[in-house]
């Protein structure tokens, strides 16, 4: 055990721990000495427990917070000219911010950033001058910078947050891949989907759209709501299932959105669900017409499961997706071409059939975890 590099991998929030790289930490152990680092030290702490990882505490914020940010840096370079770690992988804004600045400080050897989406390309004017230059900061510090997509990779050369020559997409694509095991639709059964369908006032011949992910403005829930209600007017036995959590400080939807959601019977919200898997099993399709990501983990999860999918054209998406192969691909930020998506999933069902035919096996091809994390381990070894 002695003789084992140390690993730290650091995330703003532990549940981008748990969640983005679920059995990658336990996977890397068997190799490196991992240490996890994030902030919420009770979740932290609960997780290192229940994967067997060592833990360290920092209070990283997801806003700009100077004083905040600036103590965790120190906390972190002391941190690591302690333990001598071999490598420091970080992921998300502000642990990659933090995390690769107190590595170059503190003479980390490697030090490796995972870019997994950019949510600063929705911000404009001096609060966008400012993050552009946190994220060449970011990557001016890192080794290594890792796009988990082909498109993002390419904005950040449009960008020219850093010489093109740090830059390297893994594998396919994605931070983790996908265990195709778990997200399995054989694993659950007809009589598990009658009794969740009744027990979401879902009726046996609707037809069901779902929609995983915080309901915030930048996943187009502004958009994707207005146009499942007038879709709604216009055909009978149709369903709008959202799982996920509203983000009222960081992103708020429009007061309309709220009302229509709140009335609309046809529009079912669970709120956060730990496991999504069952409610994959009682829909037809995923809608998801986001404003930006890095590599999607719910479209993977969707098309694992079974279901074609609708997705906006931006990186990620657009690379998981094929056009009419196993779903549709529409532009951003636009209300009709989700009406007219969903609309024609509802009325070409040949089309319907074939994409749902090509899920689950264009996923499973492309994006097993174990061709992520193998991916990831021989870029680690080449360090060594």
């Amino acid at each position: 055990m002695g003789n084992k590099k140390t690993l730290i991998r650091i995330t703003t929030v532990p549940i981008s721990l748990e969640k983005l790289l679920s059995g990658q930490l336990e996977f890397m152990s068997e190799y490196y000495d991992v240490i996890i680092s994030s902030s919420e030290k009770e979740n932290l702490e609960k997780l290192g427990k229940k994967r067997n990882l060592k833990t360290f505490y920092v209070d990283l914020t997801r806003q700009i917070t100077p004083i905040k940010d600036f103590l965790a840096l120190i906390k972190l370079f002391f941190f690591f000219k302690k333990t001598k770690p071999f490598i420091v992988h970080t992921h998300t804004p502000k642990a990659g911010t933090i995390g690769m600045m107190a590595a170059k400080l503190a003479g980390v050897p490697n030090r490796l950033h995972t870019v997994a989406g950019l949510p600063l390309l929705e911000v404009t004017g001096k609060k966008r001058k400012l993050l552009d230059f946190v994220e060449k900061l970011t990557y001016s510090c890192a080794n290594h910078v890792y796009p988990n997509s082909n498109g993002l990779k390419e904005i950040i050369i449009q960008n020219n947050y850093c010489n093109p020559n740090k830059l390297k997409v893994l594998a396919n694509g994605s931070s983790n891949g996908i265990d195709t095991s778990v997200f399995d639709p054989s694993l659950f059964s007809d009589s598990k989907r009658i009794e969740l369908k009744s027990e979401l006032g879902i009726n046996p011949m609707d037809f069901v759209f779902i929609f995983v992910g915080r309901l915030v403005k930048d996943k187009g829930i502004n958009e994707l709501i207005a146009a499942f209600a007038k879709l709604q007017e216009q055909i009978e036995n149709v369903k709008l299932l959202l799982v996920g959590d509203y983000e009222t400080e960081l992103d708020p939807l429009l007061p309309e959105t709220l009302e229509i959601i709140k009335n609309q019977k046809s529009i079912i919200s669970t709120g956060f669900q730990y496991d999504v898997r069952p409610y994959f099993t009682i829909s037809n399709a995923l809608v998801f017409p986001t404003y930006r990501e890095g590599f999607p983990n719910v479209v993977m999860q969707a098309g694992a499961m079974d279901l074609p999918c609708i997705v906006t054209d931006i990186n990620g998406c657009n690379e998981i997706i094929i056009e009419h192969e196993n779903g549709i691909i529409i532009p951003v930020k636009n209300e009709n071409a989700i009406f007219e998506a969903m609309k024609l999933f509802l009325e070409n069902k040949q089309l319907m059939q074939k994409m749902k035919t090509n899920s689950r096996e264009m996923i499973v091809s492309r994006y097993e975890q174990k061709v992520v994390w193998e991916a990831i381990l021989k870029e680690y070894k080449s360090f060594e």
